[in-house]
């Protein structure tokens, strides 16, 4: 069953999807700033990550919530 979901920024966006728009907005640097976590500060990789984030919940939510936020941020300049 698919069901359309418009208010929903994550919405048919795979995890992968969202990590490689992260990186090319932030850099890994900055990315490893924002969320303090090893797979982003030590040796940074996409694959990496994946499994990482795959397996941890609460650093998957930190993530996407990034993401969304990134998100708002683009609208707004748009907008603007």
């Amino acid at each position: 069953m698919n069901v359309i979901q418009p208010n929903n920024p994550l919405h048919g966006v795979t995890l992968e999807m969202i990590l490689n728009e992260l990186v090319a907005c932030y850099g890994w640097n900055e990315l490893g700033q924002q969320i303090d976590i090893r797979c982003f500060n030590h040796e940074p990789s996409v694959a990496s990550s994946l499994k990482f984030l795959r397996r941890t919940p609460w650093a998957r939510e930190q993530v996407e919530s990034l993401y969304v936020d990134m998100l708002r941020r683009k609208t707004r300049q748009r907008g603007a």
